[in-house]
């Protein structure tokens, strides 16, 4: 059923004249639910909290946001004299590590985080927990649980972290210690010095940068909400999005839908930027974008100056937080996105006429007349081109509005905080309604601003009342977003009635509400009847040794796999190989099941080749498999209107960190200057040999050229999918460790039930068969020692294998009425999040994601035949699986074994793309009516106790037999790190069979 489709309370009808609400393809919508923003959390330099945070937004004597003078300019805002204008700034903090929130001091030890995992820990993991923690104790939450059960956590961030910086160097150290021992070796004969060097340097390099058994797990952005979930003990979704710097207005629009769908009772939405070390700023740079301060409506804005920033949002459908008793700040009605479409190079969009349609898009969806909104917090990027076509666009808009209408961006105060701008700006407009004030904007003297005559716009300068509407309405406001991706944001923002200013309302016991405190609206009744089943059209896939869907089917019918040793121009052996060893530096395995990546664009696209050689590889995967997705689909023209394209992914790419690696050579050499077993070296001849050392490594000028940034960014995947498409699909990357790819799938699903797209591409694509993923794995002891092998007794761990997964897909009603070729139907997903271990898995975590999923289907456990499995080839990783499916699984009425199997025992384990890699493998034996075979079991684990399902791993393709009156029914499950688990349950599609009925019943529940 659509997720919007249950009307909330005091919905307001459109006023006479406006147009009524209107959708996306599949039909009209009806007004979705309003929800409460019952939290604040703000951590930016200087500021602690949404009182703090007000208060900066209502100063007037601000003077100048530009950064302190100096080489710094990933600076916002500093206190003391000595801008580059030579004008103070009242705003608290420093350049120094304020700038970046190193002086936010933050006990770890109260998030339960055990010492040993400490120091593995990203700094933006502490900043979001501190974030998230004064949220919650923000909306009433410090002194009882937020309950836990459907609470979802989701993280925004963009870019690397300074711990994926940190390894990444590391490992590169132990590289260069390589290269200076044979270097010494040859130049002095002998191996003693050389040696003594290279271990020296080795011991350097791991306390300059750091190294713990944990780091693989501590550098990940899904870590974070993660982390978030265990500390706060929340069991729902778990996931992190990247948007570039519309990262807010994505994981803002994923908590909304999955709110109202019934799924979820709370979000808890944390976004966060923080300049790690000067990548990112470069990489902006050399496309033009980084300027000395961000200084929106400022008609010489040439650019904007990156910030750091963290913030939080508590949200609830508002009925659940009036039965709750809770302190609103405000609600949300809408949150749209578009994405405009242009091949080439990533850019932010410049056209007035793509703005006016979203925002005509919002306002209907919140059933608010344009009119009515008295506030607008633009984007104010910095960008004068780009900010003059929001006021075009708000212009047309806004045609006929009543009285002025006040205009700012909370830029002038923060910076651009890039991933977390979004959630700024949404959080200063909830203070704003809160309190029902409209906020001063600044800008600096003798500034040139942009013209607004003739336009209704005016900027205050101080804070004034915000006057309430004649007609008695609520105060509104709008949020606008917008991203080098091409992404558009929109959010419709309004007042909540009650006191202004007004503090959490004291919590009673069930049964006894609060003196004085409104009467509570009724939960929202639990969903009737099946969820509305999704269509699965196109499907492409690239793995090792098959470079397409196809190939991919025939290595699982072949009963062999596709591991090996790993090629020297991936795996540098005499580097990193050490069999035998469990260090930091080291791995002791060398296989692997790399694919081979494209070399040229995909026919029918338009990517020039200097750009193509710019794109990180898994950018260039995905691009070839997003093309035989949507050829295979045969839609490809037909795809119009508002879609997505999710891509599970790790959030910092193979490209970022070689780039980072290469930045930090500066230290690793001053390292090897000094070591004490080359002190005897002269000091000239020193000098040489560490000069030719560097020749051996690119220049970092060469490597951050204009396309940098667009070929490093990982929803730069999802983006140069939609615009080398033609694709108003927002493009987003979305991380949830191993179950990444569902996690994407899961985002499309809610945003289709929702009626907001009409089509979404999703998957997921990783390639960890790198010298950085091997050494951190194996520090860890994860992977196998000779190959992966799932359920068998011998399995000691997985390999590492590289991947890429995508499907199109389309709501059940959609694809029958356009006549598309159903692959099969994706009937229910589930997903939850252990809150317990970071590592070890759980089995009633597990258990809890797939009885969602039947939660949503109107079968049973006992129709479903056949179980895609995570299959990790752990031991304990296993046995939780199989438990986990005995729970669920289990019971009266099946009439044959379940079929188990794993995809991984063919191409290891291709981490953000195993989720996708099972999906594709039960879709052809849907389709197919094929029991797959799993590779290399030889020996069933007995530990597994297979018999309490009852269940059966096949080591030969079988047919699937077929049941009458029913159509095939297949599982996927995907476990990630941090207790972050989904399953997805999956249906044969028939002509005229159930999936059909289903649809038309998940309507009537409508």
């Amino acid at each position: 059923m659509h997720a919007a489709s249950r009307t909330g309370p005091s919905n307001p009808a459109p006023e006479p004249g406006e147009e009524p609400p209107s959708g996306p393809p599949g039909g009209p919508r009806p007004p979705a639910d309003p929800i409460a923003i019952v939290g604040i959390g703000a951590l930016y330099p200087g500021i602690s909290g949404p009182e703090a945070l007000w208060r900066l937004l209502t100063q007037t004597e601000l003077s100048c946001a530009c950064p302190p003078a100096g080489p710094d300019t990933t600076a916002p805002p500093a206190a003391a004299a000595g801008n580059r204008c030579g004008q103070p700034v009242p705003v608290p903090g420093s350049a120094g590590s304020s700038a970046v929130l190193d002086d936010v001091r933050v006990d770890v030890a109260r998030f339960g985080i055990p010492p040993a995992q400490a120091a593995s820990l990203a700094r933006m993991q502490v900043l979001m927990l501190e974030a998230a923690g004064q949220c919650l104790a923000d909306a009433g939450y410090a002194d009882r649980p937020l309950p836990g059960e459907h609470a979802d956590v989701v993280v925004g961030t963009c870019y690397g972290l300074d711990r994926q910086h940190a390894n990444a160097a590391r490992v590169e150290g132990g590289r260069y210690a390589h290269r200076l021992q044979r270097a010494v070796s040859v130049s002095h004969g002998g191996s003693g010095p050389a040696d003594l060097a290279a271990r020296e340097l080795r011991g350097r390099v791991r306390e300059r940068f750091g190294a713990s058994a944990h780091d693989r797990v501590g550098e990940m952005a899904s870590t974070i909400p993660a982390r978030i979930a265990s500390a706060f003990k929340l069991r729902g979704r778990t996931l992190a999005v990247e948007s570039a710097d519309a990262t807010s207005f994505t994981a803002l629009a994923h908590a909304l839908a999955c709110l109202r769908s019934g799924e979820s009772r709370s979000a808890l939405v944390v976004t966060g930027q923080r300049p790690e070390g000067d990548l990112l700023t470069r990489a902006l740079a050399a496309k033009g974008l980084i300027a000395a301060g961000t200084h929106p409506f400022e008609a010489d804005g040439d650019g904007f100056t990156l910030a750091a920033g963290v913030g939080a949002l508590l949200l609830k459908t508002l009925p659940e937080a009036e039965a709750d008793g809770d302190r609103i700040y405000a609600v949300i009605r809408d949150c749209s996105l578009a994405h405009s479409a242009a091949g080439g190079a990533l850019r932010y969009p410049f056209d007035a006429e793509g703005r006016r349609d979203l925002a005509a898009r919002s306002y209907r969806s919140a059933s608010v007349p344009a009119g009515a909104v008295q506030y607008v917090e633009c984007a104010g990027s910095g960008i004068a081109r780009e900010t003059e076509a929001e006021i075009e666009a708000l212009a047309g808009v806004c045609d006929g509005v009543r009285g002025p209408l006040a205009i700012g961006s909370v830029k002038d105060r923060l910076g651009h905080t890039f991933a977390n701008s979004g959630l700024a700006a949404v959080s200063k407009v909830a203070l704003a309604l809160h309190h029902r004030t409209l906020p001063p904007q600044w800008s600096r003297e003798k500034a040139r601003a942009l013209d607004l005559t003739g336009t209704p716009f005016r900027i205050l300068r101080t804070a004034q009342p915000w006057p309430a509407a004649p007609d008695g309405a609520p105060r509104r406001a709008a949020v606008l977003g917008s991203s080098v991706t091409g992404v558009l944001g929109h959010v419709v923002v309004e007042e909540y009635p009650g006191p202004a200013g007004g503090v959490p309302v004291r919590r009673e016991p069930p049964g006894e509400p609060a003196a004085g405190s409104r009467p509570q609206a009724p939960r929202r009744a639990p969903r009737v009847g099946p969820a509305e089943p999704i269509a699965v059209i196109g499907y492409g896939g690239m793995f090792a040794d098959s470079p397409g869907a196809d190939a991919f089917w025939r290595t699982m019918l072949s009963g062999h796999d596709r591991i090996a040793p790993l090629p020297a121009a991936l795996f540098d052996r005499e580097a990193y190989y050490c069999p035998g060893e469990l260090s930091v530096m080291h791995s002791y395995t060398e296989v692997g099941a790399p694919v081979r990546v494209p070399s040229a664009p995909p026919p029918g696209t338009r990517v020039m080749p200097e750009r193509f050689a710019q794109m990180d590889a898994a950018q260039r995967v995905g691009l070839a498999v997003a093309a035989e997705t949507l050829t295979r689909s045969g839609v490809r023209a037909a795809l119009t209107g508002p879609g997505l394209v999710a891509i599970g992914s790790n959030l910092g790419l193979t490209r970022e960190r070689e780039a980072a690696a290469l930045l930090s050579l500066d230290a690793i050499e001053a390292d090897a200057a000094g070591l004490e077993a080359l002190s005897g070296l002269p000091a000239e001849e020193l000098r040489e040999l560490l000069a030719c050392l560097r020749r051996t490594y690119r220049d970092p000028e060469d490597v951050l050229a204009p396309g940098f940034f667009d070929g490093s960014l990982a929803s730069g995947t999802a983006a140069v999918i939609a615009d080398e498409f033609g694709l108003d699909a927002v493009p987003v990357a979305v991380e949830a460790a191993c179950a990444s790819s569902l996690a994407a799938i899961d985002l499309a699903v809610q945003q289709l039930r929702s009626g907001t797209v009409g089509y979404a591409i999703a998957g997921g694509v990783e390639l960890p068969c790198t010298e950085r993923d091997m050494v951190l794995c194996s520090a860890l002891g994860l992977l196998s020692r000779n190959r992966i092998t799932p359920f068998d007794a011998a399995a000691d761990g997985f390999t590492a294998g590289d991947g890429c997964a995508l499907f199109l897909l389309k709501r059940y009603d959609d694809a029958l009425r356009d006549g598309d070729r159903i692959a099969c139907v994706l009937r229910g997903v589930g997903a939850s999040n252990d809150a317990k271990s970071l590592i070890a898995p759980d089995t009633e975590g597990q258990a809890r994601a797939i009885r969602q999923a039947f939660g949503q289907v109107d079968f049973g456990p006992a129709e479903v035949g056949y179980l895609e499995a995570h299959g990790t080839g752990t031991r304990v990783g296993d046995r939780v699986e199989i438990a986990a499916a005995a729970r669920t699984y289990s019971g009266s009425g099946r009439q044959r074994p379940l079929e188990i199997g794993s995809a991984k025992s063919f191409f290891g384990h291709t981490f953000a793309a195993a989720g996708a890699a099972g999906l594709l493998r039960a879709l052809y034996a849907l389709r197919t009516g094929t029991i797959p075979p799993n590779a290399n079991l030889r020996d069933p684990n007995p530990a597994l106790d297979l018999a309490a399902v009852p269940a059966h791993v096949a080591t030969e393709a079988a047919p699937w037999p077929e049941e009458a009156g029913r159509p095939r029914r297949a599982g996927v499950s995907s476990f990630g790190t941090g207790g972050i688990n989904y399953h997805l349950l999956l249906e044969e599609h028939r002509e005229g069979a159930r999936a059909a009925d289903v649809s038309l019943e998940a309507k009537e529940a409508r």
